[in-house]
């Protein structure tokens, strides 16, 4: 076999090798999981006797799944409402179509500094308030789908999927709160109150404790708006970053934010 001939073969390899090394990056980078089912909020159990009490009617982990039709509903226990009706606690649920749940982390793209912002509003959760003693407010499993998040980019929403927070076995990250932390006094609409609200966060198989700072105010009789903060470390969670052409740097640290509505109607 001549030098040339074997040349002409060697490239043809590597240009097949290539190829199928591009379709393959671009088939596991392609975010095509939608969620499973309907997320469905966990009812807040009510308990009166028992200020800052932050239980939940069931503990959910990052990998629960429900079999209602696709969409976000949340369902009241009727029981716990009763009981919050008699105590003069309300219970509200977050509405979905008007909240959003964001992370913001920083990358070199191209060699050059960039912001990375993904969201979703595929969130439910409830919380219960008692307007007259605000010590005794309550908030449930705040549950989120994590094939709903999405950024400005398709291959890094697949590389979000696959490799970073593997939501087809990881679909759900949740909060379950333990404590509640600076809130007292009595409510009234209109009034914005700010407190910690500390629990344990739990992203693919990991869970770790966590403190998110909330600003919330009543904007309505019944509708409360608000924000909650809290920044994590990737490697808390073991979240690594794959090798991505013309990605680099990726930061460390991650903002988490939920802006929320919830609704006593919803």
């Amino acid at each position: 076999m001549s030098i040339k001939r074997f040349a002409l073969i060697g490239l043809g390899a590597v240009i097949v090798l290539a190829g199928i090394g591009f379709v393959a990056f671009n088939l596991l980078t392609t975010n095509n999981t939608a969620p499973s089912s309907a997320l469905t909020a966990i009812p807040v159990t009510i308990s009166t006797a028992t200020p800052l009490a932050t239980t939940a009617a069931a503990s959910v982990s990052a990998n629960a799944t429900t079999a209602t039709p696709a969409g976000v509903s949340a369902t009241a226990n009727p029981t716990s409402a009763a009981t919050a009706s008699a105590a003069g606690v309300v219970v509200y649920q977050i509405v979905p179509e008007q909240s959003k749940v964001s992370f913001t982390i920083t990358e070199e793209l191209n060699g050059q500094p960039n912001t990375v912002v993904g969201t979703t509003n595929l969130v439910a959760g409830q919380l219960a308030l008692d307007a007259q003693d605000l010590s005794q407010s309550q908030v449930g499993v705040i549950k989120v789908d994590a094939r709903g998040l999405a950024t400005d980019n398709d291959r890094r929403n697949g590389a979000i999927r696959n490799f970073i927070l593997n939501t087809d076995q990881y679909e759900y990250i949740t909060f379950t709160p333990k404590s509640i932390s600076g809130l007292s006094g009595a409510g009234k609409t209109g009034q914005a109150f700010t407190f910690q609200l500390t629990g344990d966060l739990t992203i693919r198989h990991v869970t770790k404790s966590v403190t998110f700072d909330v600003t919330a105010q009543g904007a309505s009789a019944g509708e409360i708006t608000g924000t909650a903060k809290a920044t994590v470390s990737r490697s808390d969670y073991n979240l690594t970053i794959p090798n991505v052409p013309n990605v680099a740097n990726v930061g460390e640290q991650v903002s988490l934010q939920i802006d929320f509505v919830a609704s006593s109607a919803a």
